[in-house]
């Protein structure tokens, strides 16, 4: 088919974040040109460019799951509460600094930072006190925690379990993804080998006891916040996926057995168009690389189950309300690219931690998306589109070349071990944030639109407050008092000598948090076996990082 000639007339040439040139106009010979409409199958059919379901949110919407936590079990409960009393039907679980690096709210490096960007949490009492009331065969939690994952996933199962909830039939999330936190957030705890190998036991022991748990969520989300463009944070995350599936396989564990428990956390924020073929790209992608390469058979193990969510990139200080409108955008792609759930960045969050006032916000954005303007009436309403067929298309090849690059540099993991990966996305954020501020790349209300007054717009901060974290140092020190301490010392104990043995830890964490073992406690004793990860800092331009430049 001959490809028809452009417009004479001279435009601007655009050129999307991913590296992409953007034709005025696309048509059905773009799209041949492109490769056609091979990988576009039905909805809930083989590669799953469509959605993963046949009837999508025809049948059920999504999940709305707000990312919300702050200071101790006891408030963030309430918070909890408000949020599904409004209709939200899952939860997402923010934890403070401290209990994400694995440190209990009475060390002295967690003076300042209890309960001020999360829940804190010391031990299963915490749990108890977070999820009560909370009938978590209707409600799914979203664990966020990548460090301390393995000891918040082996609470979570203990407390559900002493609630009397079937862990056969449990329903949940964890983050659990470490490789994302070398590159792109830093709550790590342990180096790399020891890291990976937790993920791997967490996939392994869910499999087993918890077979619906999702224990991986491997999260994009963070590498693009960080500085990677829209292919390399879906690229990325698929060989950071490999990497844990690979782990899994080794231990001897078939593919179809733990792959459809697999789930992945995505971001919204950017061109629309960009982002929803983003998203229709990777489900293909994923598809055929879970069966051609991984030799999946059941059609779960190729899904790519995902929640397309934050946006906290594209929020802006400035003129704070125009964060509403973004938000609605940003919900408004998640819906149309597939999303199974959905979180938003609320508008205050370039400020402070969200108030109630902003939640129900991004809620209702939420809801009138299904309710009101049609989102869930019929499924993938972009397909057929020339231009989203076109880029569909040639973002898949991009992020299979970016995949291949990174093979051929050693694979993810020998990159992130390197700091090659991060020193890329780090370069990749500098320039970003200078085309910002030069105005070169638009962002209106901060290099676009400005007006007198706008640093001056009243926004409500959420006070950190310093008798709520002494609360919680005196609820740790009640439960280390009251506890039986012959039973921690066993369990740490057991910890301890598994780390070393390489056996799977599981079954000795969960042990140990059933006899109120703390995060700290836990933490420390894996430390003393695995040591802790120093950060490579890399100015340098080897070999592989420059082989991997071209992917950006």
């Amino acid at each position: 088919m001959n490809k028809p000639s452009r417009p004479a007339a001279a435009v601007r040439p655009v050129v999307n974040e991913s590296g992409l040139a953007i034709e005025p106009v696309y048509t059905a010979a773009d799209v041949e040109a492109s490769g056609g409409l091979a990988m576009l199958g039905q909805p809930g059919g083989y590669p799953f460019t469509r959605g993963i379901h046949p009837l999508m949110y025809r049948k059920q919407p999504f999940t709305m799951r707000q990312y919300t936590g702050f200071a101790n079990a006891a408030e963030t409960n309430q918070r909890f509460k408000f949020l599904i009393a409004n209709g939200q039907t899952g939860l997402n679980v923010a934890f403070d600094l401290a209990t994400q690096c694995g440190i209990d709210s009475d060390d002295a490096q967690a003076v300042g930072e209890v309960g001020r960007v999360g829940m804190a949490v010391d031990t299963l009492r915490d749990f108890e006190v977070a999820f009560d009331g909370i009938d978590l065969d209707k409600i799914t939690v979203s664990l966020t925690i990548n460090g301390a994952a393995a000891v918040l996933i082996a609470m979570y199962l203990a407390m559900a379990e002493k609630r009397g909830f079937d862990l056969k039939t449990l329903r949940g999330t964890a983050q659990n993804d470490i490789l994302k936190e070398f590159i792109g957030r830093g709550t790590w705890v342990y180096p790399v080998g020891p890291s990976i190998r937790l993920v791997g036991d967490t996939i392994e022991y869910c499999a087993e006891h918890a077979p619906k748990y999702s224990p991986v969520s491997v999260c994009g989300y963070h590498i693009r916040e960080s500085g990677a463009t829209p292919t390399q944070e879906m690229a990325w995350a698929f060989c950071i996926a490999r990497a844990y599936a690979d782990e899994v396989i080794k231990r001897g564990v078939p593919v179809d057995e733990f792959a459809g428990r697999l789930s992945y956390n995505f971001n919204i924020f950017g061109n629309l168009f960009e982002q929803v073929a983003k998203f229709r790209a990777g489900r293909g992608l994923w598809a055929q690389i879970m069966k051609e390469q991984y030799g999946a058979k059941e059609p779960g193990s190729m899904w790519l189950r995902m929640i397309a969510g934050g946006g906290g990139g594209g929020l802006t200080l400035e003129q704070p309300e125009n964060n509403i409108v973004r938000g609605a955008y940003y919900a408004l792609i998640a819906a149309l690219s597939g999303a199974q759930t959905m979180a938003l960045c609320c508008y205050d969050e370039a400020y402070t931690i969200p108030s109630e006032y902003a939640q129900r916000i991004s809620l209702r954005t939420m809801q009138l998306l299904v309710e009101e303007m049609g989102l869930a009436d019929t499924v993938d309403p972009l397909g057929g589109s020339f231009y989203v067929e076109t880029l569909t298309n040639r973002m898949r090849d991009e992020m299979r070349g970016i995949i291949e690059r990174t093979d051929a540099a050693g694979g993810i993991v020998k990159l992130v071990e390197q700091g090659v990966i991060q020193s890329q996305v780090s370069a990749q954020a500098y320039r970003m944030q200078r085309a910002i501020e030069s105005g070169g790349f638009p962002k209106v209300g901060v290099n676009r639109y400005r007006s007198d007054g706008d640093e001056s717009r009243p926004v409500e901060m959420h006070p950190y407050k310093a008798e709520d974290a002494q609360r919680q140092v005196e609820a740790l020190r009640g439960v280390k008092a009251s506890r039986d301490a012959v039973a921690v010392a066993r369990a740490l104990e057991r910890v301890e000598a598994d780390a070393r043995s390489g056996a799977n830890l599981m079954p000795a964490i969960v042990q140990a948090v059933k006899a109120y073992a703390s995060v700290g406690e836990i933490t420390q004793r894996l430390v003393t076996v695995f040591g802790r990860y120093r950060e490579p800092i890399r100015f340098d331009e080897s070999s592989a990082f420059s082989s991997l430049k071209e992917a950006a």
